[in-house]
């Protein structure tokens, strides 16, 4: 795992953060890698609407530009 992600406080009600983790349990993720994938999902169906968003070199992951 990359450890130089930058690091993002999430303040969400306890209900939500139970039900989050009983979905990442259903489908064998942590509670994180959860939030990851739906934050993608919800992305690239923004791109399938809008575009692609352009990302600055600086803020490319190198493991995916190699």
């Amino acid at each position: 795992m990359k450890k130089d992600y930058p690091r993002y406080t999430l303040r969400i009600s306890n209900e939500v953060l139970f039900k989050l983790s009983f979905v990442a349990d259903f489908y064998g993720r942590s509670k994180n890698k959860e939030i990851e994938y739906v934050i993608k999902r919800h992305i690239n169906d923004f791109e399938k609407k809008y575009g692609t968003m352009p990302v600055p070199e600086r803020f490319q992951d190198k493991e995916t530009n190699e």
